[in-house]
C-alpha cells in the first residue's frame, strides 16, 4: 500500500504508507509549530487517508516559513531532530515546482546547517 499526494491529476510523491504517515505526524507538528496550516489535505477521494491534496500556495508558505525556522535555530538536537523532515518538504516543494532557496546568511544560521539541509533536500529529490 501507499499514499499519494497530488496536485490535481498530478502525484507529486507516492511513498510507502509508513513514510508517508510518519511525514503527516510531522507535518502535523510543525503546522502547531509554526501556526501555519501545511496545504496539505483530504484528496480528491473523500475518506480516502492514503489520497492528499497539495495547495501549491498555502504549500509554499509554510515550506518557506519553515526553512526560515530550520535556519534560525542553533540548537543542535532541534536540528537534528527536523533536517530530515525539512529536506524531505523542501523535495516535495521542488517536485511541485514552488521555489524554495535555502540562502546562506551568517547572521542567523550557521554555513554548516544551511550546507547539511541543501545536500539532504538534493539526496531527497527523487523522492
Amino acid at each position: 500500500m501507499s499514499m499519494y499526494f497530488d496536485i490535481g491529476d498530478e502525484t507529486l510523491w507516492n511513498p510507502s504508507n509508513g513514510a508517508g504517515r510518519l511525514f503527516l505526524r510531522q507535518l502535523e507538528l510543525f503546522e502547531a509549530e509554526l501556526n501555519l496550516p501545511s496545504g496539505i489535505g483530504q484528496g480528491k477521494y473523500w475518506g480516502d487517508p492514503d489520497t492528499l491534496e497539495v495547495d501549491p500556495a498555502v504549500y509554499a508558505e509554510f515550506v518557506r516559513a519553515l526553512v526560515a525556522r530550520h535556519r534560525r535555530t542553533a540548537h543542535s538536537v532541534i536540528l537534528a531532530l527536523s533536517e530530515g523532515f525539512v529536506a524531505t518538504a523542501v523535495a516535495l516543494a521542488r517536485r511541485a515546482e514552488i521555489d524554495v532557496r535555502i540562502p546562506d546568511d551568517p547572521r542567523t544560521t550557521s554555513a554548516a546547517v544551511v550546507t547539511a539541509l541543501a545536500t539532504r533536500a538534493r539526496e531527497l529529490d527523487g523522492l
